[in-house]
């Protein structure tokens, strides 16, 4: 009889994404409580195509039977090792480690070298290689702030690692978003720390035009694309300070952000930042309303009124008062309604180029309700004041973004082997 070699995990695998098709990704799980969000971890790499194998350590064994790691990945999952010398075969075949969670004995362990389990001697296999170690602290705040446990963290990272920052809540550090920990294996995997020393600033989202104080004028941008091109780039390790409007997602806790409401208010906050230090880029995501009412009622206009009538002037342009004190590299956006017609919003992305003082330029056609404001997936046209360009097909906002960092990492290499 043939060895059974399907499995029901295969049904998922890679119906998220094929970003991660072909890759192996070993997934280390310790005895913090919050351990069962790794099933979910698991099964949310899998979707993106990875092949998952756990190792637990024994304590995580006795919170969460094995049995059910093997049933969320269909592989044999390792408690300790032995003669197999499963640490090195596992360090081998996969591309990434990932410590989810890590307990604070385990993050001091990791960097301090102690291998006494399964999961901190397979941690040392992975640095000994030179591959990707994600490791994702989650405990009680107080330990994780102790001298010891934080200088453990910082050491980690020294050694290459990207650590995961936890959600700090009811003095815990919790077990971030799945979408956080998703897109520092992706970015550790596929691209790696090339970002590290880059300092860049990000707008996001859309702005708010007030009528009165409760009527405003804005738009659909849900912010969602900028907040992707910022956890992207912050874990490609890049320093990231982000201006935002009123969003429909959550700015991640571990990015230095801005919030504002109006045009006036986030190109002031884009200055304040440009003047108080030196950014290497400047991308311009947010989608600001062109046009504000010329004059804001106090308090409530009466709904009894048969008629209002109301006079538009424009708002400023972000990108040319950014330019009169900036002189680095802009990245902008180009929100254009072109029916489906790609032609037309290439040949419109490229007016803007020259007209709003862009360096590189993405384009998108918000005609279609699959992509753009308020999707979880975009397709773009990304063109240079080079004459480069580069077509994006439809895919998740955070492939979109690690595109769109490809070629503004390409831009400035070009400019530096020019000087």
């Amino acid at each position: 009889m043939k060895t059974l070699r399907w499995h029901p995990v295969n049904e998922i695998r890679g119906k998220l994404s094929k970003v991660l098709l072909d890759r192996s990704i070993a997934l280390g799980v310790t005895s913090s409580v919050s351990l069962y969000r790794s099933v979910d971890l698991a099964r949310e790499l899998i979707r993106l195509g990875a092949d998952v194998h756990v190792v637990m350590s024994p304590e995580a064994a006795k919170y969460v039977t094995p049995r059910l790691f093997e049933w969320a990945t269909g592989n044999r999952v390792f408690v300790s090792f032995s003669g197999e010398v499963g640490h090195i075969a596992l360090a081998e075949i996969c591309d990434a480690f990932v410590v989810a969670p890590a307990t604070a004995n385990t993050v001091a362990k990791i960097a301090r070298g102690i291998s006494d389990t399964s999961v901190t001697v397979l941690a040392q296999s992975f640095l000994g290689m030179g591959k990707p170690l994600v490791v994702v602290p989650a405990a009680h705040y107080s330990l994780l702030i102790s001298p010891p446990i934080s200088e453990s963290t910082k050491k980690l990272e020294g050694l290459g690692a990207t650590v995961v920052p936890p959600v700090i809540e009811e003095k815990r550090a919790k077990y971030p978003p799945l979408e956080d920990i998703v897109s520092a294996v992706e970015a550790s995997i596929l691209r790696g720390r090339d970002l590290r020393g880059l300092k860049l600033l990000i707008t996001a989202g859309p702005t708010r035009e007030y009528l009165d104080s409760v009527r405003f004028l804005t738009n659909s941008s849900s912010g969602k694309m900028g907040i992707a091109i910022a956890r992207e780039a912050y874990f490609r390790g890049a320093e990231v300070t982000l201006v935002h409007g009123p969003l429909a997602t959550e700015v991640p806790h571990y990015i230095k952000s801005t919030n504002v409401k109006t045009t006036e208010d986030m190109l002031k906050a884009v200055l304040a930042e440009i003047s108080s230090r030196e950014y290497d880029a400047v991308i311009l995501a947010a989608a600001p309303v062109d046009f504000k009412f010329s004059s804001e009622a106090r308090g409530k206009i009466s709904s009894d009124i048969e008629r209002v009538e109301v006079v538009m002037t424009p708002t400023p342009k972000i990108s040319l008062e950014l330019r009169k004190v900036y002189r680095g590299l802009v990245v902008g956006f180009a929100a254009e309604y072109v029916g489906g017609d790609s032609s037309e919003l290439v040949s419109r992305a490229r007016e803007k180029l020259s007209k709003r003082g862009f360096n590189i330029v993405v384009a998108n056609d918000i005609s279609r309700v699959d992509i753009g404001f308020s999707s979880e997936y975009n397709e773009v046209a990304i063109l240079t004041d080079r004459g480069d360009s580069v077509l994006v097909s439809k895919a998740r906002k955070i492939e979109v973004a690690r595109v769109i960092l490809d070629q503004l990492l390409k831009y400035m290499k070009t400019a530096e082997g020019r000087n």
